[in-house]
């Protein structure tokens, strides 16, 4: 018998080792918590799309000390409480105060976090004590604490009571002057101030005496309100909890500018993010943004629309401060540039046109030309998979002429960001997606690698604000909902060419003005060089001539285009790397030097061409009288120059008055650029490039009707 006893023990000792021996853990516990999704500083989004506040980490860190799997959802305080009152959530942790009332209903553990009541107004408007209430009317949030207080004291001060869903609401009802106040939580009033939200509090708080707490529902899960207990008191001990709370509510010191005006260069046809409408004011995504940002945070920036390549090369040199162009960060990018954190996820897509129904595919494009923008994702996605795809790829410089490519037929698709598909698709264009997008990175706002890193840190700071307080998902709605309209105010349909120009006489008038104030200048000051090498080449002087023969050579030997972006680009870029600042360079300043450049050789010519054709017999004459060299040419030889040159010189004036055009590629905004503009919005391109085309005819057939006139004088 004792046998057997001893064998039994031994046994059960055997099983109890084994149940004790590490092996397969017990299942963990899930637990569903809900919580508010725009209550800063406890819960909201960072700027990396990831939910994070007060409540957020202390609930992370509770359920980490209890080794409960924890899953957390963030529809809104009065979902939360009503997932939790359905059974749809276990808890609920949302900035929820104690109160007797919701003792009825919830347990509650021990208060997490002691707050007051406010009301906050704007800084232009203060309210210094509660007697100035009356009459005015002051907001809160539903179902809370401030709710509750302002209805149990509505008699005493005479205020009437405006209700909202949020404090994203409400804190724009205070902006708009629709309320005079807006009560909520200290905390959360004097976060929204250290971000930069216009708003004030000047009033003394008042104290709520039960704190937050994490709530279940009465009677239930209360094995979770005892961990979380257990788990605060822990983390009070180890000084985790004074951690979160200074994460958050420690003062962020603002930032301060380092320069009175950033200059920001931009796409001009990239529309939602950036476009024109019919107002002639750029508008879009980015520009909404960036402009609320710089609002936030109090510093200035300038505008400068000058295309995308333009813009990365404009911010590469020194020409501009910083770019926000709809820009993806890429590893490559970020060798040259030093990019915010993330505003906006995209995707890449392709799109064909409307009536095609032979690509469903990306097996049907093979054999096909495809159409991408020069330097964006689109293009090195595209590029990257053209052998594995068996397409070609097509670059552009814009939006605008890789759009009217598709319609013409040049490509047959096009690839470009899902949004701006979209928007085009929305606005008119006779588009479609055949099959489901391309995954693609994140858009950031970049400075040159070093540079400015003061914009970027203003940058994040204003962008997290806006996520906080919700104004960035307004910018994002207003042109991304739905789309919104181009049309301005005073604007008629563009379908027409009456339409057109009934909306653009003005801006086409303005860039007509640009090309001829840049074409006469240029023209006049190259008329001035070019007759001074001109006279060199023709000097008896061998290092004149000499001189004359090099200067013409070279400025022959460059084309304009590469000339122009040379200047604007490279030599700012040079002199910062000699001198270590910055030498930014106007887009006309930069075209009125290229131009010179490049005529005043072409006229050098003409001007020793005309020289050459008075007859040799001339000068030998007159030097034989004795007259000197100077002379004879000022009396004799170039008077007869003069009327033989004046044909070639008209002419010259006429082909730099053409030449203006590739002075669109910096970005001035001269006569086809500002055609670019206009089909950027409306994508009337036969129209509106029909119409330019007019005016520059009409112009040069004027100005070759007056050259003949003056020529028929002269003779």
């Amino acid at each position: 018998m004792k046998k057997f006893f001893l064998s039994l023990a031994m046994t059960l000792a055997v099983f109890t080792g084994l149940s004790i021996m590490p092996g397969k853990a017990a299942a963990q516990t899930t637990v569903k918590i809900a919580s508010d999704n725009a209550y800063a500083p406890f819960e909201f989004q960072d700027t990396n799309k990831q939910w994070t506040g007060i409540d957020v980490d202390i609930m992370q860190e509770v359920a980490k000390i209890n080794g409960w799997k924890l899953e957390m959802s963030y529809p809104g305080f009065d979902a939360a409480v009503q997932d939790l009152q359905s059974g749809q959530a276990n808890g609920v942790i949302a900035g929820m105060s104690i109160t007797d009332e919701r003792k009825k209903t919830f347990d509650f553990s021990t208060p997490y976090y002691t707050s007051a009541l406010t009301i906050a107004t704007t800084k232009e408007n203060k309210l210094t004590s509660y007697s100035q209430l009356k009459g005015k009317a002051i907001g809160a949030k539903n179902g809370t604490a401030a709710q509750t207080w302002l209805q149990e004291n509505q008699s005493k001060y005479g205020y009437t009571i405006k209700t909202y869903s949020d404090g994203t609401h409400m804190f724009a009802a205070l902006a708009s002057g629709n309320i005079a106040g807006a009560m909520d939580e200290v905390p959360v009033i004097s976060y929204a101030i250290q971000q930069g939200q216009d708003l004030a509090i000047n009033l003394p708080s008042i104290s709520l005496p039960g704190g937050y707490g994490f709530a279940v529902m009465k009677g239930k899960n209360a094995n979770l309100v005892t961990g979380f207990n257990k788990a605060l008191a822990e983390m009070k001990a180890n000084g985790d909890y004074d951690k979160i709370l200074a994460k958050y509510t420690v003062s962020t010191t603002k930032i301060k500018p380092k320069k009175a005006v950033y200059t920001i260069a931009s796409d001009n046809s990239f529309a939602p993010f950036e476009f024109q409408d019919t107002n002639k004011q750029f508008t879009g995504i980015d520009v909404d943004l960036l402009n609320a940002i710089a609002k936030q945070e109090g510093f200035k920036i300038k505008w400068n629309f000058i295309g995308f390549a333009a813009a990365l090369n404009a911010t590469q040199s020194g020409q501009s401060d910083a770019m926000m162009s709809g820009m993806s960060i890429t590893t490559a990018r970020q060798s040259v540039f030093d990019f915010s954190n993330p505003y906006y996820s995209s995707n890449l897509t392709v799109a064909i046109e409307k009536t095609d129904t032979s690509i469903k595919s990306w097996a049907d494009l093979k054999g096909k030309v495809l159409g991408a923008k020069n330097g964006t994702a689109s293009y090195d996605y595209l590029t990257a998979n053209a052998k594995k795809y068996g397409f070609t790829v097509k670059a552009f410089s814009d939006a605008t002429s890789m759009y009217a490519s598709l319609g013409n037929g040049a490509v047959v698709a096009v690839m470009d960001d899902e949004p701006v598909i979209k928007y085009a698709i929305a606005q008119g264009q006779q588009m479609k997606t055949p099959f489901a997008p391309i995954p693609d990175g994140q858009y950031g706002f970049a400075v040159k690698k070093g540079q400015n890193p003061e914009l970027i840190q203003m940058f994040n700071q204003g962008l997290a604000t806006l996520r906080a307080n919700g104004q960035y998902q307004k910018i994002v709605d207003k042109y991304l909902a739905g789309g919104t309209s181009n049309q301005g105010t005073n604007s008629v349909p563009e379908n027409t060419m009456g339409g057109i120009i009934h909306n653009n006489w003005q801006q086409i008038l303005q860039g007509l003005a640009v090309t001829m104030e840049l074409a006469i200048i240029s023209f006049v000051l190259a008329l001035i060089v070019g007759i001074i090498f001109g006279l060199f080449a023709s000097s008896p002087n061998i290092v004149l001539r000499g001189v004359a023969r090099v200067y013409v050579d070279l400025n022959r030997s460059i084309p304009l285009l590469v000339l122009t972006i040379f200047v604007f680009y490279g030599v700012p870029n040079l002199l910062q790397m000699i001198t270590g600042h910055q030498s930014p360079m106007g887009e006309f300043t930069a075209g009125v030097i290229c131009l010179t450049l490049n005529e005043s050789s072409y006229i050098s010519e003409i001007v020793r061409g005309g020289i050459k054709a008075v007859p040799l017999g001339q000068m030998e004459a007159s030097r034989s009288l004795g007259i000197p060299y100077l002379t004879t040419m000022r009396r004799v030889i170039l008077p007869q120059a003069v009327k033989i040159t004046i044909p070639s010189l008209i002419n010259q004036f006429v082909i730099t008055l053409k030449d203006t055009t590739l002075v669109s590629v910096i970005g001035l905004a001269e006569l086809l650029l500002t055609g670019q503009i206009i089909v950027a919005r409306n994508l009337q391109a036969f129209r509106v490039y029909g119409l330019i085309g007019l005016v520059y005819m009409i112009v040069l057939l004027l100005i070759m009707w007056i050259a003949r006139r003056v020529e028929k004088k002269f003779k």
